[in-house]
């Protein structure tokens, strides 16, 4: 592809996506607000907050809660986690079954200590066997209804142990409809550059759709991740925090449409609105509008704002107190330039990768798999 030829459609499986721009689930962000919110700006594949695959088989109500869906998304797509084939197969049927999910995609990539400790998430392509076992139980539950399953994943867990080539290969030979790679190893976790040349690597070694994933803060990051690794789609998580508008970029630059990136402290103040609108409706005005704190510091980066404005809004507790704060805000200042093409959200600092005792000295299997890694708490 060059930055004169338009993508084609993501096509996953029978699910075709016309603008090949997938949200990747992030805990307590992508909910069933926020990813209405993406969905009015542009066009994409939101994809719904990582839920274990335990808590679905086990009917945990705070993972059954999560599988909440606008009137605006068109596909039902959901993130699952674990480790253990026959519960993830046994959870992917009652996705397709019960809740008419449409899209089934499994967390490889996660690096955090509570998941990787118990052999999940970033840590576990590296039992490649189980890897393949758990895609194949996946894919077969959703078969016969017609649902893709996708993976997610990292390089790998560190640079001696690099898992991407071996996941590609597995997940075409397993029937999986996608691959998506995030350009950082586990130890990395958000830290440094992503690495683009592992997506083009990945994308020259497999059969499948390729996603790419790490470093989109722009719609002409997407363009130039496409141009430079031949990938399929891109996936974007905090690019787009305080940024749904991204989408609505993302599919005008995808498109060959003129990209408007520059809304005015106005133009923000009413998407801000509109979110907590969103949560209120979902979670009620009140809870609705303390799930909104979190996102206040991210719509104003970079905005003089004062501090004693941004310290009153995040406390709200009610559409009146938020409109009154918001309407204390320069609708006419700029948006501020100098934040474009900047990571958004904590970079941190590479992290040692916390895995199961003996993990890495063989990629087989030895002994029991520990069941507190299909534990029933979802979110990431």
């Amino acid at each position: 592809m060059t930055t004169s030829t338009m993508p084609a459609p993501l096509r996953l499986g029978d699910l075709e996506v016309p603008v090949p721009v997938v949200l990747a689930p992030m805990a307590g962000v992508t909910n069933a607000a926020f990813r209405q919110l993406c969905a009015e700006q542009g066009a994409g594949l939101y994809v719904c907050e990582m839920i274990t695959s335990r808590g679905i088989v086990e009917g945990d109500r705070t993972s059954l809660s999560m599988l909440t869906f606008s009137g605006v998304e068109t596909v039902r797509s959901v993130q699952l986690y674990g480790i253990d084939p026959d519960t993830i197969g046994r959870a992917v049927s009652i996705l397709c079954e019960e809740h008419g999910v449409q899209h089934v995609d499994l967390n490889f990539g996660c690096p955090v200590p509570k998941v990787t400790r118990k052999g999940g998430g970033a840590a576990l392509p590296w039992k490649d066997r189980l890897l393949g076992q758990i895609l194949t139980s996946a894919v077969a539950a959703a078969e016969p209804f017609g649902v893709p399953v996708t993976m997610k994943t990292r390089k790998g867990i560190d640079d001696d142990h690099l898992t991407y080539l071996d996941a590609g290969r597995i997940a075409a030979d397993t029937g999986c409809a996608a691959i998506a790679l995030h350009g950082r190893t586990a130890v990395q976790h958000y830290s440094g550059r992503a690495d683009w040349s592992a997506i083009a690597e990945l994308k020259a070694s497999t059969s499948i759709p390729v996603l790419g994933n790490g470093d989109v803060w722009e719609a002409s990051d997407a363009v130039a991740m496409m141009d430079q690794t031949g990938c399929d789609g891109v996936v974007v998580g905090r690019g787009c925090l305080g940024r749904p508008w991204l989408f609505r970029d993302l599919a005008a630059a995808l498109t060959g449409r003129e990209v408007l990136t520059t809304p005015n402290l106005g133009d923000v103040a009413a998407v801000m609105r509109r979110h907590a609108e969103l949560l209120g409706g979902w979670l009620g005005e009140e809870r609705g509008c303390i799930e909104f704190r979190k996102h206040v510091a991210w719509y104003l980066k970079g905005f003089a704002a004062g501090s004693a404005v941004r310290s009153q809004l995040g406390k709200v507790s009610s559409y009146a107190a938020l409109d009154a704060l918001l309407g204390d805000l320069d609708p006419t200042e700029p948006f501020p330039v100098a934040e474009l093409g900047r990571p958004r959200g904590r970079q941190g600092t590479p992290k040692r990768v916390v895995v199961p005792d003996g993990w890495l000295s063989t990629r087989e299997v030895e002994g029991a798999l520990d069941p507190g890694a299909e534990d029933a708490t979802s979110g990431g």
